[in-house]
């Protein structure tokens, strides 16, 4: 593995510019690799394609489980194609916990995406990391956009707080939301409302009154949040992933809040925002790389952990103790 990795770092970034699958591929591997020499060379196959980055629409795109993301996206990532864009799915899978491994296999429910020549589908598992959106997600995206594709979704896993992290990945963040909303406002989140640029109630196509009911309680309940932006007031759509039904107009409002974010120099802003942010994130995790790698810092916390379990040292005194190993 150690020399085909090495191989693509000699030629991808003319590879992935032009478009080639099967390099974006090997490029994406070698950015998800934890070898320092391997992040070294990401990094520098990175920086090579960074002039090629920042031109695709990137939503993202969060639900329950069960609510139809993956059916809506092969529905909506098909629409696109067809009408000539280049589509990029980054499917954030939860991690197997004794293989480390993405575990839902997107691939086989993407039937149509998967087999379009127009489409790119890359499931990663999130490993726990940075709430359930993969360590590498926004370097995957970018070699995305380096390779052509002029759209990007981001689909997570949709718990815990994998929604915050793809909001600050995306310039989109659409809800999806399922019909029968009585209930389900009960359990949601504020904060997810207060993220979201959408709210699409699915699978309208086999209830819909429950659908624009559900909708309209929606509507509800965002009208007495105040918008994230001054420029865009969120709405909510009900949409069929599996007919296509409402696809249409919830593509024509991701495109007019494109256009309004742009006009007023918003986009830019929040993407620099964004920049920002994943640049600490990845700095706590080189952090935990260090804390969990170190030899004389893995030597020691038994027996930190020991003593504050025994009571005899306090978690504070513990902290302090494992930091001052990494000489900060």
């Amino acid at each position: 593995m150690t020399g085909g990795l090495q191989r693509t770092n000699d030629i991808t970034a003319e590879a992935v510019a032009r478009g080639d699958r099967a390099a974006l591929a090997r490029a994406i591997t070698l950015m998800e690799s934890r070898r320092s020499d391997h992040r070294a060379a990401a990094r520098d196959l990175l920086q090579k394609l960074m002039s090629r980055t920042g031109k695709a629409v990137r939503v993202g795109i969060t639900g329950v489980p069960g609510v139809g993301k993956s059916t809506a996206i092969d529905t909506l990532g098909s629409m696109l194609t067809e009408r000539g864009h280049k589509v990029a799915v980054l499917a954030v899978d939860p991690s197997s916990t004794r293989t480390g491994g993405a575990i839902l296999g997107d691939k086989t429910r993407m039937a149509r995406l998967a087999a379009d020549p127009d489409a790119f589908i890359r499931p990663s598992p999130s490993s726990g990391t940075l709430g359930g959106v993969a360590a590498k997600t926004r370097e995957t995206m970018l070699l995305c956009e380096a390779a052509g594709f002029d759209v990007i979704l981001v689909e997570t896993v949709g718990v815990g707080q994998s929604e915050t992290a793809v909001a600050d990945l995306t310039d989109f963040f659409l809800v999806l939301m399922l019909p029968g909303a009585g209930d389900e406002l009960q359990g949601i989140k504020k904060g997810i409302l207060e993220l979201a640029d959408m709210i699409a109630v699915n699978k309208a196509d086999d209830a819909d009154a429950r659908a624009k009911a559900a909708a309209a309680e929606y509507r509800a309940a965002l009208h007495i949040l105040t918008p994230a932006s001054a420029n865009w007031t969120p709405p909510v759509l009900t949409v069929s992933g599996l007919t296509g039904q409402g696809l249409d107009e919830l593509w024509a409002k991701v495109l007019d809040h494109r256009n309004r974010l742009e006009a007023t120099g918003e986009l830019a802003a929040k993407r620099r925002a964004q920049d920002a942010k994943w640049m600490w994130a990845l700095v706590h995790e080189r952090l935990h790389d260090r804390l969990t790698h170190d030899p004389a810092i893995r030597k020691r916390v038994p027996d930190i952990e020991r003593a504050i379990a025994e009571g005899t040292l306090s978690p504070t005194a513990g902290a302090e103790e494992i930091v001052g190993l990494l000489g900060l």
